[in-house]
């Protein structure tokens, strides 16, 4: 829930807003439960800008209220007057801060990143306030101890376990001194994510390369072409071909394009995000944060914040999290040389110019097509956004039973999004599902899920509300677009993040759908993208969009025969970023300079002059927009090493689409949220504890002679 991770000012502060406020109340949509359908429905028709900051305040001072009660309740503390109790609370805050975190990351205008600026300190104070109030802690912990005593259940025992360790992690048992600078520094962090956010987006925005002439078209395919006219138009340049300053825009562009010197222009633009020494530069804003990380980790008792932020991880050490990393590292490395090799090869007969990082997706289709007889155009016409939709949902089915059918009537914030029902097959409703495909001015890009309520049971059944957000450039009207193998499979991860929420069946929101460890949460979503590439799907969803044939079983054999082209590079571009998150964060206090930190940490890995970070530091949202996955950008790779053991025991049974195994995945991890230790869910899964070897066949990497732990 979001009580732990929103925060706010003052109560007496906060008390007097809310007066105000609650005036107001019947005219903000924020304020009042949701209503409508479907057990309700974010009202994102009646939603304004301006109803942010006097909702937010109302709901902080709501739930600040509830949580005194809790607290000075004279009666001695139990699960269900402390624990349950705090589920309970923030239900107003819950709902108006869902609806504001949407907004800043798919609806960022100027007048809502003031309100964001103005709010974030304060929402950050807001949660401190909770986690420092000693008379609720005093409960919590005393029901904490006595959870064996007092018979709870596996799951209560697990939330009184979250709630305690949550608490104490933020500072609870601190003295009053430590506690007020530990505030201090929230506050202050708060308001450094949310620029470091706006900075990012600013770039993304203002650096459109606009292309006038058909020459600067040269190798671009067809679908792209209309793609980047659409984007142009929209743009108010009609008539020109835009390349957006996003991955959905830069990649296929760095990958067909036949202009050298445009490939260098658009690849220079997109890794400089953040880092043009200008006002949006992001570079001063991370050495502060690093700086205040540091510090906030030694007041809690850790050595740095990867000791704090990984403690309650699976690796549950940053020092494991760099042995699984740095036994993949070497390997990788390795075959990017191999890579290099078979490229610069083929520029040797043509170009003549050495491989450099604007060149390396180019030419691996070079490669690929030289090796594999597989060009990716020629796959790419097969591949229809709303097709391998559909069979996204067609997977859902086979897997869950879930049946997906669109409805009308319910608000949306953008005219192009589109709402689901999710039904089981009994025809009960699971929950709802947003999908908002399109890349527009004020959207973050990337993809990513969101869950707008969580599953829950122990007062009245709730369905969830999830969303996949991603950002394909919008073509022209009633035209298909038409998406790479790799957006496919970013498409195929972020609804394993949706389906990780709609199969969620707990009783407490704390403990919902994907509230889990963070290197466990990406497990679900990388499983699912294995299922993009079976037969059954392929032979159903990927159609041709001029002729409606399914791909040719040719093809497919080549897509099977080519699965660990280009691993090197994938692999690698990945870990780079991920070692250097790790060691920023177990550099301790001392002063960074990032752009400087690294080139010398990237120098000291011996990282390939033909490939950068996947994420250079400057940009690295998923670390310095929120705490999110600081010092955790390696749990992709942990959970890549348990979701290709898990697909190994779908191919070791009845095949991908086994029943068996399915239920088992549904029962050990897609339905069980947090109420489990992420370990003990995976061996109740697969029987078990998952090793590395899985993972390196999945990436074509030697198998170690030995089968060492993933974990």
């Amino acid at each position: 829930m979001i009580r732990f991770l929103l925060a706010g000012a003052g109560v007496a502060a906060l008390a007097a807003t809310a007066a105000l406020a609650a005036e107001a109340t019947v005219q903000n949509p924020l304020l009042a439960p949701w209503t409508g359908p479907y057990g309700g429905v974010p009202p994102f028709d009646r939603v304004k800008v301006e109803h942010f900051q006097p909702a937010l305040e109302a709901a902080m001072a709501e739930q600040l209220a509830e949580v005194d009660q809790i607290a000075n309740d004279p009666a001695p503390p139990t699960f269900e007057n402390t624990l349950a109790a705090l589920e309970r609370s923030g239900r107003t805050l819950d709902r108006a801060g869902t609806i504001f975190g949407v907004y800043g990351g798919t609806m960022s205008t100027p007048d809502f990143q003031k309100v964001e600026e103005e709010m974030a300190p304060k929402l950050a104070a807001f949660s401190d306030q909770i986690t420092q109030n000693e008379k609720l802690f005093k409960r919590i912990a005393a029901v904490y101890e006595a959870r064996d005593a007092a018979k709870l259940t596996p799951e209560q025992k697990r939330l009184a376990w979250l709630d305690y360790t949550n608490f104490v992690r933020a500072g609870a048992k601190l003295d009053p001194a430590a506690k007020k600078r530990l505030s201090e520094i929230n506050q202050r962090l708060a308001v450094l994510y949310t620029k470091f956010s706006q900075n990012l987006l600013a770039d993304e925005a203002d650096y459109v390369l606009f292309l006038d002439k058909e020459a600067d078209l040269a190798g671009l395919p067809d679908s792209l072409r209309s793609a980047a006219a659409a984007a142009a138009e929209q743009r108010g340049q009609k008539g020109k071909w835009a390349v957006l300053n996003t991955r959905s825009s830069m990649e296929p562009f760095l990958t067909y394009s036949d202009r050298r010197d445009l490939r260098e222009k658009v690849w220079r633009t997109y890794y400089s995000r953040g880092d043009h020494g200008d006002a949006h530069d992001n570079n001063a804003i991370i050495t502060e944060i690093l700086k205040l990380r540091a510090e906030r980790a030694k007041l809690l008792g850790y050595r740095t914040h990867a000791h704090w932020r990984l403690e309650n991880t699976m690796a549950g050490t940053p020092e494991r999290a760099l042995e699984l990393m740095e036994a993949v590292w070497k390997p990788a490395v390795a075959r990017v040389r191999e890579e290099v090799a078979d490229m610069q090869a083929i520029a040797d007969k043509g170009a003549k110019i050495k491989i450099e990082p604007w060149d390396y997706r180019y030419y691996a289709e070079k490669v690929r097509k030289a090796k594999y007889d597989l060009d990716q155009n020629e796959v790419k016409p097969y591949l229809q956004l709303e097709k391998l939709r559909e069979g996204m949902f067609w997977v859902a089915g086979q897997l869950f039973g879930f049946s997906f059918t669109p409805v009308d009537g319910v608000p949306v914030y953008d005219p192009d999004m589109r709402v689901y029902k999710v039904t089981d097959p009994s025809g009960t409703l699971v929950g709802l599902w947003y999908f908002d495909p399109y890349a527009r001015p004020g959207k973050n890009s990337g993809a990513w899920m969101n869950a707008y309520r969580n599953q829950e049971s122990f007062d009245r059944p709730i369905t969830t509300i999830v969303s996949n957000n991603t950002n394909f450039v919008k073509g022209p009207p009633h035209e298909p677009i038409l998406i790479s193998w790799d957006d496919a499979t970013a498409l195929f991860h972020e609804f394993g993040h949706a389906l990780h929420g709609l199969n969620s069946n707990v009783r407490y929101p704390s403990l919902s759908g994907t509230s889990v460890a963070r290197d466990y949460v990406e497990f679900p979503s990388q499983l699912l993208e294995r299922w993009l590439s079976t037969p059954e799907v392929l032979n159903r969803f990927a159609l041709h969009y001029r002729t409606g044939q399914p791909i040719p079983p040719a093809l497919v054999q080549k897509i099977e025969k080519a699965s660990t082209f280009n691993q090197g590079f994938a692999t690698v571009e990945y870990l780079a970023s991920a070692l250097v998150d790790m060691k920023l964060h177990l550099a301790g206090d001392q002063t960074i300079d990032p752009d400087a930190f690294e080139r010398d940490t990237l120098k000291a890995l011996g990282m390939p002059s033909e490939i950068v970070m996947r994420h250079r530091t400057p940009q690295f949202g998923h670390v310095f927009s929120g705490d999110g996955y600081s010092a955790g950008y390696y749990s992709y790779l942990w959970s890549d090493t348990l979701s290709a053991d898990a697909w190994e025991a779908f191919t070791e049974a009845g095949g991908p689409y086994d029943k068996a195994v399915a239920r088992r995945l549904h029962d050990d991890v897609f339905s069980a949220g947090n109420t489990v230790d992420p370990a003990e869910a995976y061996r109740a899964f697969r029987g078990r504890d998952p090793g590395i070897s899985a993972l390196m066949r999945k990436r074509g990497f030697p198998v170690p002679a030995e089968n060492k732990r993933g974990q």
